[in-house]
């Protein structure tokens, strides 16, 4: 039995928060002291370390299982399967549900279990549960649902990524220019075929000693801020050079597995948190098996019009593909993909799958 990917879709918030919009904004860095450079020197420089021109919010009354609902919606609407059919959802996440203003997160009951309510399913045996592993949380669903389907324990079901991280920004930390917010889901199927389609291998690793507060919630860098109050924080620069090291390593190992060979690559589909740091990633991945050159294409990216949306981006950037929201990047049956993601915990994985 093989996991294949049946369909997919996505929920794509529909407010657009752009770099300029942020240029009203007073920056503070983690001393709680002004930034010197004015909002807009902040934003151009980000902008050219990050690739994101702009990001999408969700609006007030709309919450990360909404998003979540939305996209499978669309994913079981693009299978024309029963819904009754499905024997999982598995939602990723890293704080369920925040409601505006709050700060506060919201798992009871969880997401998966607000989904499974939302597509109206009364299958008792579909059972449904939330992954909190950081970005790496659709790829770790992937991984999960595949050993499910694999040792028999069901044949058919949803993974999701869904997050809404403007409701945990700290808008006078210049960083948090990177999050936003969406959802992608992928219809999961068990099917017998040849041993060169479907999921072909993964790898993943957790790093937890020096690096598990990489990212972390922390007080405003805002002098006056309420103490009581966290955000979401990063040590951006050793989150890249965590991510350099390590990334390439966890990709080729997975690569490795499958038997297959990098020359038969045809997409990557990397995390998207930063593009520069995803450029030098794929550099490096290729450059463990003696190449200088990336392959012209081979990444798709919509960071700059949708930035880090965490578990979201993988599964909404390859519905986009799938969907030919993208000229330049077409997949056909038979092409090997690799997925790959890195993110808080810290946490990588990488997945080789066969179209």
């Amino acid at each position: 039995m093989r996991t294949m990917i049946r369909s997919t879709g996505a929920a794509i918030p529909g407010i657009r928060k752009l770099n300029s919009d942020f240029a009203l904004h007073t920056f503070y860095d983690k001393r709680k002291e002004v930034i010197a450079d004015p909002p807009d020197v902040v934003t151009d420089k980000f902008e050219s370390i990050t690739g994101i021109r702009e990001r999408r919010y969700a609006p007030t009354s709309i919450v990360a299982s909404d998003l979540a609902l939305e996209a499978a919606s669309q994913a079981l609407s693009n299978s024309g399967i029963d819904p009754e059919t499905l024997d999982f959802i598995i939602v990723a996440t890293n704080f369920g549900d925040v409601q505006k203003h709050t700060i506060q997160t919201d798992f009871l009951p969880a997401l998966s279990a607000r989904v499974k309510r939302g597509l109206g399913i009364k299958k008792p045996e579909c059972i449904v549960f939330d992954l909190v592993i950081g970005c790496p949380g659709w790829i770790q669903a992937f991984i999960q649902a595949d050993l499910m389907i694999r040792c028999g324990d069901a044949k058919r079901g949803l993974i999701i990524g869904a997050e809404t991280l403007s409701r945990v920004l700290d808008m006078h930390d210049r960083d948090s220019m990177i999050f936003a917010d969406g959802a992608g889901a992928t219809l999961l199927e068990g099917k017998d075929l040849p041993d060169n389609r479907g999921v072909l291998a993964q790898a993943a690793v957790s790093h937890t000693l020096d690096e598990a507060y990489y990212l972390y919630l922390g007080q405003s860098n805002y002098p006056e801020s309420d103490p009581r109050i966290r955000y979401i924080k990063m040590d951006g620069r050793k989150i890249y050079e965590y991510a350099l090291q390590n990334v390439p390593l966890a990709m080729k190992s997975a690569l490795d597995r499958s038997g297959q060979s990098i020359k038969d690559l045809k997409k990557i589909f990397i995390h998207q948190a930063n593009e520069k740091m995803d450029e030098a990633i794929i550099k490096r991945f290729y450059k463990l098996y003696g190449y200088s050159d990336v392959p012209k294409g081979i990444v798709p990216m919509n960071i700059h019009e949708l930035g880090n949306s965490s578990v979201a981006t993988i599964p909404t950037l390859y519905h986009q593909v799938i969907s030919g929201e993208f000229s330049d990047h077409a997949l056909k049956e038979g092409d090997l993909i690799l997925f790959a993601s890195v993110g808080a915990g810290m946490h990588i994985n990488a997945l080789v799958y066969a179209i």
